[in-house]
């Protein structure tokens, strides 16, 4: 190929010989006629995209010597440059050819963040940390202050990145002076690297700035939260505060949190070593806090100052906190009921089992004057007999510690006092149970029975009926029957499918199949309606097993009556498969037939196809016309409805349009009228279109005509018809009305409708 040399324009003093190509001496002969258009370089760069790298890279050093304040040139410049060496080692010299490429960019380019951006990141991917950060600074300085928001998101993620913490704190403190609203930020970073002083004189400012707004969506209050938890918890990383004055400046901000914040200022004490004033703190927080006033866990006060004496081995003196806080009179029961919980684990923790057991037994003690739960007239002190939560933990403490005798009582005394649970009924049938206690296990489930309504007895028949089976199985028929009838009585749709299958699994295994498949066929109408398909499938799998296909026929035809449209197709196309099975094809065609007339030809293509291959398989030609001729005559039905429901929507339209242009005549009255010429032709297309076409008129019979009156319409004289000889074609058709002699077939029976039975 022919080569012109020609002298080069290279940056850097190198003059090496160019080369050119015969395919550049367009581009060169433009960029010479326009060497300050970019559009020129631009395109003579893409041609030479893959070229060698020094090719390319002195195209666009020639370019940006005639065009230096070309922002698209250095652009792409340095990005294929950063490309060039993307793959190689950071301490390949390459890297800093490209970053004094760079800086000589940022002389005319300065003032744009991007290029500014791309060299910081592609310095952070080199690891100069001291070299990054100083170009940081200078984009910083460089640009203005209205595009800093684009530098300080990479420059942040920068001293991030490694453990330098004082850098990071210099640069977030100088950040926060342009964007104080990012103050939180801040603050984690500070806990993050262990700097807990400077980080709540932080959130300490933002919580005292009213017109702070948290990016994170907190309220004042979690953030003074955050900051009483911040300087109780670590008292002696916190030197810069006065936290005593902190926290007690909340008591009176914020009067509704008043046992949260003094437990905080008792735990910053507890922490400091000050305990003489966790003390001090805990004994003027019980006796300021009115549980009728406060809206917190006014508990919550009573046992941290317990857990105090316990964790200092003052087990007495905690024993001693609670016992007072017992005789408080509570704003809640429940939070009675947490204290003499929290006392009986307590005793626990430290081995104390009977005493712990002696203590919960006086919390479900009787008082002198009994009171409902719900009494708020009545002191907690003689409604905490009925609290749940007391007894469920000594009912599992007497399982754990005591004896069967005493665990049974105080089941039976929950069951007595009406405030068990299903799942505290099922709890006591199980400890029965256990103890081969069976029959007993089975009177606490009547009990709970007896106290419950459907839904909630739902678990407990379940589990009773079950646990009955697996122990009497068939030995008890009548007495299980008898329970299923009980559960069945009243019990919704929404549950009846389990017992009713656990019902018939019963008859099957230890009854009569006769009353298994009655209790299926009560299933199938008192489940859910979009459990009635999955219902049926199992009634028919059962019932094919046990007698055989051909018990199944009346099945599918309940079904294909009770389901809706979109499984009675399915339930036709399985019954008509399986007559077809059972060599039954005017049966199957008949099912066809049946379902045809719920199948829109234009929705349900596959029941049609389906049909169809039946057809070409079992059938002749004149029934697959006659099949054609039913699917016209419903896609017909079909194209009826459709158009009627269109005028009525038209006719609908057409009163509203009417009164807009009684409003507003004119124009408007024109358009309207228009629309409603243009819809009902295209309605009246749309009913000539769908009109069967034939070139013979069509006589369509009665289906339960007899054969004498299809005679007497076949002799009825049509006054349109036209007389032609008829003698010549007589001998045919009297040669043609023969019958053909028809093969017949022997098919055995096959195995499936004999069921579960076995041929002798």
């Amino acid at each position: 190929m022919p080569e012109l040399e020609e002298t080069p324009v290279a940056a850097g003093g190198g003059k090496p010989d160019l080369f050119f190509e015969e395919e550049d001496l367009q581009y060169e002969e433009e960029i010479l006629r326009n060497p300050f258009s970019v559009k020129c370089w631009i395109r003579y760069i893409e041609f030479k995209q893959n070229a060698p790298r020094h090719v390319l890279n002195l195209i666009y050093e020639r370019a940006l010597k005639e065009l230096p304040g070309s922002y698209k040139l250095w652009y792409n410049y340095l990005k294929q440059r950063r490309k060039q060496v993307k793959n190689r080692c950071v301490t390949d010299p390459g890297y800093e050819e490209v970053n004094n490429c760079h800086e000589r960019a940022l002389v005319f380019m300065h003032k744009m963040p991007r290029i500014w951006l791309d060299y910081c990141q592609f310095l952070m991917d080199q690891c100069r940390i001291t070299r990054t950060r100083r170009t940081f600074d200078r984009a910083l300085r460089a640009l203005p202050i209205t595009q800093h928001h684009r530098i300080w998101p990479l420059y942040l993620k920068f001293v991030r990145l490694y453990p330098l913490p004082e850098t990071a704190v210099r640069v977030y403190r100088r950040y926060l002076k342009l964007s104080p609203e990012n103050a939180e930020e801040y603050i984690e970073y500070l806990r993050s690297i262990d700097r807990l002083d400077e980080a709540a004189l932080r959130l300490a400012t933002v919580v005292n700035d009213e017109r702070f707004v948290s990016k994170e969506g907190k309220s004042n209050y979690q953030l003074w939260h955050e900051l009483c938890d911040l300087i109780s918890q670590n008292p002696d990383k916190v030197k810069s505060l006065n936290v005593g004055a902190i926290i007690r400046g909340g008591l009176t901000r914020f009067t509704d949190q008043l046992g949260k914040l003094w437990c905080s200022l008792a735990d910053y004490y507890i922490r400091s070593g000050h305990f003489e004033k966790i003390i001090n703190t805990y004994t003027e927080a019980v006796q300021t806090v009115d549980p009728f006033k406060a809206t917190g866990k006014t508990h919550t006060l009573w046992v941290s100052f317990a857990k105090f004496y316990e964790d200092n081995g003052q087990i007495e003196d905690a024993r001693t906190i609670f016992e007072k806080a017992t005789k408080v009179n509570f704003k809640q029961v429940d939070d009675l009921a947490c204290v003499w919980c929290e006392y009986g684990e307590m005793e626990l923790r430290h081995e104390n089992y009977d005493q712990a057991l002696r203590i919960l037994r006086k919390a479900t003690a009787i008082p002198a004057k009994k009171a409902e739960y719900f009494d708020a007239s009545e002191p907690v002190q003689n409604r905490v007999y009925k609290s749940l939560k007391v007894w469920s933990m000594l009912a599992d403490l007497e399982e754990s510690l005591g004896t069967f005798k005493s665990t049974k009582a105080v089941y039976d005394r929950i069951l007595d006092l009406r405030i068990a649970t299903p799942q505290i009924i099922i709890n006591y049938a199980l400890f029965l149970e256990e103890h081969t206690y069976f029959e007993e296990s089975f009177k606490a489930y009547e009990r709970g029975i007896s106290l419950f309504r459907w839904p909630n007895v739902y678990d407990i028949w379940n589990t009773y009926l079950t646990k009955f089976i697996d122990r009497y199985g068939g030995k008890k028929l009548e007495r299980a029957r008898d329970l299923f009838e009980q559960a069945l009585d009243g019990c919704p749709q929404k549950y009846a499918k389990t017992i009713y299958l656990l019902y018939a699994k019963l008859e099957e295994e230890f009854g009569l199949a006769r009353h298994a498949m009655a209790v299926y066929e009560r299933a199938t109408r008192a489940v859910q309606p979009s459990e009635q398909y999955e219902m049926y499938n199992i009634y028919i799998k059962r019932a094919a097993e046990i007698y055989g296909v051909t018990h199944t026929r009346s099945i599918y035809e309940k079904a294909i009556e009770v389901l809706s449209d979109e499984h009675a197709r399915e339930m036709c196309q399985r019954f008509a498969d399986m007559e077809c099975k059972l060599g039954e094809i005017d049966r199957a065609r008949a099912i066809y037939s049946y379902c045809s007339q719920i199948c829109d030809p234009r929705t349900t293509g596959s029941f049609w196809q389906t049909w169809k291959d039946f057809e070409i398989r079992h059938g002749n030609e004149d029934t697959i016309r006659e099949m054609l001729r039913i699917k016209r005559s419903v896609q017909a039905t079909y194209n009826t409805q459709v158009n009627f429901m269109a005028s009525q929507m038209l006719k609908v339209s057409s009163n509203a349009t009417g009164t807009v242009s009684d409003l507003a005549p004119g124009q408007s009255g024109m358009d309207d009228m228009k629309l409603l010429e243009q819809r009902a032709e295209q309605l009246a297309a749309e009913a000539e279109r769908d009109k069967p076409r034939s070139k013979e008129k069509i006589l369509f019979v009665r289906s339960d005509a007899s054969r004498s009156e299809l005679a007497a319409l076949s002799r009825q004289v049509n006054p349109d018809e036209i007389d032609i000889d008829e003698d010549e074609e007589e001998g045919d058709e009297s040669e043609e009305n023969e019958p053909d002699e028809v093969q017949l077939e022997q098919q055995s029976v096959p195995s499936a409708v004999f069921g579960g039975l076995k041929a002798d």
